[in-house]
């Protein structure tokens, strides 16, 4: 059956088409005008030397083929290193951010008294990433890993922290791998960067969990589920596909704030040189960090978007 033609003579798909264009409108002109230029130039950039030309402005560049690639992969020590510490560090903060995301959402998605101020309370540190906020979430850590040298006197007075030695010493006499064990300990010491990291993502999973249909859990209840059943046969079917989406917004924003992408920040606007009497900055070398990277976190997306998607499920 042929779809019923608009006024336009469009099809009720080609409208469809031209609404959701439309609608990204804004991303592709950012994408196109702001973003791919820049990719291009960095592209460019990593395969010569940029010298500043102080005489007419602007700047002259010197190529050298693949010798910044080369320098980065044989010759720095430091950034094969940063390179693979940053995709540990995602393979580590990830399945943080996404869990306690989710675990929040639903809990804020429950009704109780002063729900929208706790919701609230969640969001402000992606809205007002302040120093004083940074400070405090710092300072809970402290209390909690028991970095006692690094909370003010006045504050542990009435404060005793946990010892993570002594956490990991009982874990391990449960029987628990050592290597679950490592993981628990590491994701404690990163509970402040996961809680401020994971605003934007508690966000669409309220969203989603708002989305549900309720009379799908009052079949479930009437079928005689439980609320165990229930939230794997019912809630993560339906979340599935902001799960993906969250998923890859966090691989990005983590990437975005790693160590190696700060290497080639710095390797590119302070790092200074002199090429024939010409001063220059370092743009070459680090617009190849920035190549490399990208390029390493293009291939984990992609790895990571296949299999999840081979388990998303999409309600009609």
């Amino acid at each position: 059956m042929k779809a019923k033609a608009g006024r336009k003579g469009l099809t009720l798909r080609n409208r469809e088409l031209v609404w959701g264009l439309i609608f990204i409108s804004p991303w592709l002109i950012g994408v196109i005008f702001f973003f791919l230029f820049n990719l291009i130039q960095s592209v460019v950039f990593s395969f010569n030397n940029l010298i500043i030309d102080q005489v007419h402005g602007g700047f002259d560049l010197h190529w050298v083929g693949l010798r910044h690639y080369h320098d980065i992969f044989f010759i720095d020590g430091n950034f094969v290193r940063e390179l693979f510490e940053s995709v540990g560090f995602m393979l580590l903060n990830v399945p943080l951010i996404i869990f306690f995301s989710l675990f929040m959402a639903i809990l804020l998605n429950r009704a109780f008294m002063g729900r929208g101020l706790v919701r609230a309370i969640f969001f402000l540190p992606v809205i007002m990433a302040t120093s004083a906020i940074e400070g405090s979430l710092e300072l809970i850590m402290g209390i909690v890993m028991g970095g006692v040298s690094s909370v003010p006197d006045d504050v542990m007075r009435a404060q005793q922290g946990f010892d993570a030695q002594s956490i990991a010493m009982m874990l391990s006499q449960f029987g628990i791998p050592m290597q679950v064990v490592e993981y628990i300990i590491e994701a404690i010491a990163m509970l402040h960067s996961v809680i401020r990291a994971g605003g934007v993502q508690i966000l669409i999973f309220l969203a989603a969990l708002q989305a549900i249909p309720p009379s799908m859990y009052e079949v479930a209840q009437i079928e005689g589920a439980t609320g165990y059943e229930a939230f794997w046969k019912i809630t993560i079917p339906m979340v599935s596909p902001l799960i993906l989406t969250n998923v890859i917004y966090t691989i990005v924003d983590t990437f975005v704030q790693s160590d190696v992408v700060a290497t080639a920040r710095a390797t590119a606007f302070q790092n200074v040189y002199v090429l024939e009497g010409v001063r220059g900055f370092d743009f070459g070398r680090g617009s190849a960090m920035a190549v490399v990277s990208s390029l390493l976190a293009c291939l984990v997306l992609m790895v990571v978007g296949w299999a999840i998607s081979k388990y998303v499920f999409y309600y009609n």
